[in-house]
């Protein structure tokens, strides 16, 4: 049941306003108006722009955060525990508390809401949607996953009529949105701590789909093209969709391929994205882009330009000519796609892959399909698993996951910490190395010091 939300002019206070998710709504509010604060953890670039819009932000969860004179509405998400003393404050004054999901879904009716939806590529697909109708004069509002320079940030208040927003299905609460399009770019388990199995993650989806008036379908995705009906389809390889590619080529520093539109070729585009998934996400943003009625050459020319959302192969810089890229990859079918790009763009080094399992969950249901994952790298390089919050049953561990890898491959290294990651790299990277850190947690802290450490290591 959706939480009514007042958009009278009551106040918002947020408990984990940093979260990548919670920040982006808070911030469309704060743009629209609305009086907002918020709590969370530590202070960080996300919260400080927020704090820039006038939002207050208090560090740590406490019950004097909440202004209880004004009386706010409440947003958690489902990452804060009952427990929270400001939730507990909420509750024991009777002040109405959201769901960070109720939220979304009634803003998502403000507007004409364009929700991408898939277990893998939606922050890179509903990035893509904005950014061509940004580029196009659309003017969309924007609320995703992932930070985009295209507009500094993971959301953006437009003019215009429409909303891109990413529909996460981690929790099932996407179930909740009424959009005017929607996307499933594919489906498959990812989250074994909210679904028992596959089917449960279908039921959700063909919920989301029955409350979208048009359906965007990838029916390269066998579990799509089974379960979901879909009034728009679009395929790599199917000539049946009504949108698909030929005379595809997979460049070391971009992506071509002419696309076809029912039948009809619409021209040729470059994608500085590469791999295959990503010009299956491009597909998809140009099958809503052309469905809101931008014309053809304004997504050819706008493509080319688009560099990607933060942690989605996102170079973090050279040093001794060693390629450090950061990618939010965590899932078996994400790794393959990223390290497949990986290899697209490194066809003569090593592609030295570091990886971060997240979650025991996760890494426990997936363990054989994970250590099958890292046929393109040279080296793999494995942590312990970041909790991700969920507590340590003691039934797997990050040493299993590297053995389980070692099993099928050479040159696997279990290195625990992210300092014994970086004392690693440091001795061990070479010179025309890609050293891709892989995973959803905090891995990817470790790639600043290695870099400053081996220029360090460097100098005469």
């Amino acid at each position: 049941m959706l939480n009514p939300v007042d958009f009278s002019g009551r106040p918002f206070h947020f408990v984990g306003i940093g979260g990548i998710g919670m920040s982006a709504i808070a911030y469309i509010l704060a743009k629209q108006g609305f009086t907002v604060s918020g709590s969370d953890l530590s202070s960080n670039r996300i919260t400080q722009k927020l704090q820039a819009l006038g939002v207050k932000v208090f560090q740590g969860h406490h019950t004097g955060n909440i202004d209880l004179a004004n009386a706010p509405q409440v947003v958690c998400s489902t990452a804060i525990n009952q427990q929270n003393p400001e939730f507990q404050l909420a509750l024991t004054n009777g002040l109405p508390i959201l769901h960070r999901s109720d939220l979304l879904a009634a803003l998502i009716e403000q507007f004409q809401g364009i929700s991408i939806a898939g277990t893998h590529g939606k922050t890179t697909t509903s990035s893509l949607v904005g950014f061509l109708l940004l580029k196009a004069g659309v003017d969309p509002s924007i609320i995703i996953g992932g930070e985009v320079s295209a507009w500094q940030g993971n959301a953006r208040l437009g003019n215009g009529k429409y909303l891109v927003a990413e529909a996460d299905e981690s929790d099932g609460t996407l179930v909740k949105f009424l959009s005017h399009i929607g996307v499933i770019t594919n489906i498959e388990l990812d989250h074994p701590d909210h679904y028992h199995s596959l089917e449960q993650v279908i039921d959700i989806f063909q919920a989301f789909a029955k409350r979208c008036e048009v359906m965007i379908g990838c029916i390269d995705c066998p579990t799509v093209k089974a379960h979901i009906k879909s009034g728009i389809t679009y395929s790599l390889s199917d000539s049946s969709a009504d949108y698909t590619v030929t005379d595809i080529q997979y460049n070391p520093s971009d992506t071509q391929a002419v696309v076809i539109e029912r039948g009809q070729p619409l021209g040729k585009i470059s994608l500085g994205l590469l791999g295959k998934h990503n010009l299956s996400n491009a597909l998809a943003a140009i099958a809503v882009a052309r469905y809101v009625g931008v014309e053809w050459q304004a997504i050819a020319d706008a493509l080319p330009d688009f560099v990607g959302a933060s942690r989605r192969f996102e170079i973090k810089g050279v040093q001794n000519g060693i390629t450090f890229v950061d990618d939010y990859a965590h899932h078996p079918s994400e790794i393959i796609a990223t390290l497949a790009s990986a290899r697209q763009q490194n066809t003569s080094s090593r592609v030295v892959a570091i990886f971060q399992p997240h979650r025991y969950s996760r890494t426990l249901r997936f363990l054989d399909e994970f250590s099958k994952s890292f046929g393109d790298a040279d080296v793999v390089v494995v942590t312990d698993i970041y909790a991700a919050s969920e507590p340590n049953d003691g039934k797997v561990t990050g040493e299993q996951m590297a053995e389980a890898i070692a099993n099928i491959r050479d040159q696997v290294h279990y290195q625990p910490t992210l300092k014994d990651v970086q004392d690693f790299l440091v001795k061990n990277l070479k010179s025309g190395d890609l050293a891709v850190f892989l995973g959803a947690g905090n891995l990817n802290q470790a790639i600043a010091p290695t870099m400053q450490e081996i220029a360090t290591a460097l100098k005469p």
